[in-house]
C-alpha cells in the first residue's frame, strides 16, 4: 500500500501498510489511565430483567454499555468549544484528517517546583514553518503512561509562552502524552489552551489538541504523516485514534 503524496510542491513517499499507532485505547478496568479525579471507565452488559448481553450468559450477542468521559480517560481530541462559553463541536469543526507532522521527546524543566515545557525547550526542537501537527512526547517515556492514575499529580505542562510560539509557528494541531497541555490545578486559568486557540480575540476555530496519547521508544523523532480519526460525536472532545505513517 505505498503511496506517493504531493505537499508544498514536494513529492513524499509513504506505506499505508505499516501505521504506526500513538493512541491510548479504552478498557473498563483499573489498567485504563485516569485523570480529573473520576473513577475507571465502565463497560457492562445490558441488563433487562432475565436478558444479559453477554454471549457467555447465553445472549446471541455482546450488547456492552460504555461509560467513560474523554478528557480523562484515553486519548482525546478537543476543539477551542472545552473552553468556550458557545457550543463547538469536535465533529463539525475537524474536517481534515491527514497533516504533515513533526515527532519532538522533551524533558521538561523545573520551574517554581513545576515541570513546565518552556519556550525555550521548544524553540531548540523545533523551528518548523511548514508543520500543521506537532507531536509532543515529553521524558522520561515509560510504558506506564499507558496505564497511569493522573489526579493529584501536578503533571508537567506548557507554558504560555511556549503556546503562543507553536501558534506562531502555524501548527495547527498539537499532540502530547499528557491529560492536559496546563496545569493541573491552575485555578481555572487555562493559559495554554487559551493561547494554542487564540481564544477569544481571535479564534482559531481549525486547530485541535489531542492529549493523552502514548508514543512507544521505538518511534524515532522525525517528520511523519499524521491520520487523525475520531468517533463523530457532537461535543467539544471525542476519543481519538492518531496513527502515524512514516514518510521518506
Amino acid at each position: 500500500m505505498k503511496a506517493s503524496i504531493e505537499l508544498n510542491n514536494k513529492t513524499y513517499q509513504t506505506d499505508f501498510s505499516k501505521p504506526l499507532d500513538i493512541s491510548i485505547g479504552l478498557r473498563g478496568d483499573a489498567k485504563n489511565p485516569v485523570a480529573w479525579y473520576l473513577d475507571a471507565p465502565k463497560i457492562n452488559p445490558v441488563k433487562d430483567g432475565d436478558f444479559i448481553g453477554k454471549v457467555s450468559e447465553g445472549a446471541s450477542v455482546n450488547f456492552n454499555n460504555i461509560q467513560f468521559n474523554p478528557h480523562a480517560h484515553g486519548t482525546h481530541t478537543e476543539c477551542v468549544g472545552h473552553i468556550s462559553r458557545e457550543f463547538y463541536s469536535i465533529n463539525q469543526t475537524l474536517k481534515r484528517f491527514f497533516f504533515f507532522s513533526k515527532l519532538i521527546s522533551v524533558e521538561p524543566e523545573t520551574i517554581g517546583g513545576d515541570q513546565v515545557i518552556s519556550e525555550a525547550i521548544l524553540k531548540e526542537n523545533f523551528q518548523s514553518k511548514n508543520t500543521e501537527a506537532l507531536i509532543i512526547r515529553t521524558l522520561p517515556n515509560f510504558r506506564e503512561k499507558q496505564t497511569r492514575k493522573y489526579s493529584h499529580t501536578n503533571w508537567p505542562y506548557l507554558s504560555e509562552e511556549a503556546m503562543v510560539y507553536l501558534r506562531s509557528c502555524g501548527v495547527k494541531h498539537l499532540l502530547i502524552d499528557l491529560p492536559s497541555v496546563d496545569k493541573e490545578k491552575d485555578g481555572g486559568k487555562l493559559l495554554a489552551h487559551k493561547a494554542f486557540w487564540n481564544y477569544p480575540k481571535n479564534t482559531r476555530f481549525e486547530a485541535t489538541i489531542t492529549e493523552l496519547i502514548y508514543v512507544p521508544n521505538s518511534i524515532e523523532d522525525g517528520d511523519y504523516l499524521l491520520n487523525l480519526q475520531f468517533a463523530s460525536f457532537e461535543n467539544d472532545a471525542s476519543p481519538s485514534k492518531p496513527v502515524l505513517y512514516k514518510i521518506q
